[in-house]
C-alpha cells in the first residue's frame, strides 16, 4: 500500500554535477547541483536550476555561461564540499587541488578532473520560486580521452565510474541491467 506525502522533488537519482562559472580567475567559482538535466536533443539544451541567494547565481546571471562537469567516485568528496562551502568565502578550485581548464566556445572554465565537460551559454532564466531555471544551449562538450575505446572509437563514459545523488545521499552507479531498445530487440 502506498502513503499520499505532500508534493515534491522526488525524482531520483540525479547527477551531482559541479557546474563551473566564471570569465576571469578571481570570479571563477565551482557550485553543486542536482536540479540539472536534459531538455532537447536538436539543438542541444539543458538546464540547471539554483537558488538566487548562492554566490554562483549572479556571476552565471551576468556572464551567461557556464560549465556543468559530470562528477565520479574519485570526485565525490569535491563534489560535496564545492555544495557546502560558498566561492565567497572560499577559492573552490585551490581548496580542492582541482584544475580549471579552458573552454573552447565560452569564457568559463572546465574543471581538468571531470570525465566530461559541458559548455553551455544561457537562453533564458525563468524565476520558479525557490530556484531560477537557467534554459541553455550546449555549445561544446569537451571529453577526457581515457574514455575513448582505441579499437571501437566509442566513448565508454561508464568507465567513468559516474555518481548519483539521491535523497541526501551520493552512490557510485550499479551493473548495466539492459540497453536502450533492449526490449524490443528481435531474439536470434
Amino acid at each position: 500500500m502506498k502513503q499520499d506525502w505532500k508534493p515534491g522533488t522526488m525524482i531520483y537519482p540525479l547527477p551531482a554535477v559541479m557546474i563551473s562559472c566564471g570569465s576571469t580567475p578571481d570570479e571563477y567559482n565551482i557550485l553543486t547541483v542536482a536540479w540539472t538535466g536534459t531538455i532537447c536533443t536538436n539543438p542541444p539544451m539543458c538546464y540547471i536550476s539554483i537558488r538566487p541567494e548562492r554566490h554562483s547565481y549572479e556571476i552565471i546571471k551576468k556572464n551567461m555561461e557556464f560549465v556543468i562537469n559530470l562528477t565520479t567516485k574519485d570526485l565525490s568528496y569535491a563534489t560535496d564540499w564545492c555544495g557546502v562551502r560558498s566561492g565567497k568565502d572560499y577559492n573552490k578550485f585551490e581548496e580542492m587541488s582541482l584544475t580549471p581548464g579552458n573552454a573552447k566556445i565560452i569564457n568559463a572554465p572546465i574543471i581538468e578532473e571531470s570525465p566530461l565537460s559541458i559548455e553551455c551559454k544561457v537562453k533564458e532564466i525563468v524565476p520558479l520560486g525557490s530556484h531560477h531555471m537557467f534554459i541553455s544551449e550546449v555549445v561544446n562538450v569537451k571529453a577526457d580521452e581515457k574514455y575513448l575505446n582505441k579499437e571501437t572509437g566509442k566513448f565508454e563514459l561508464t568507465d567513468a565510474n559516474l555518481m548519483a545523488y539521491v535523497h541526501g545521499g551520493y552512490f557510485t552507479l550499479g551493473e548495466k541491467i539492459g540497453k536502450f531498445g533492449w526490449s524490443v530487440e528481435k531474439k536470434k
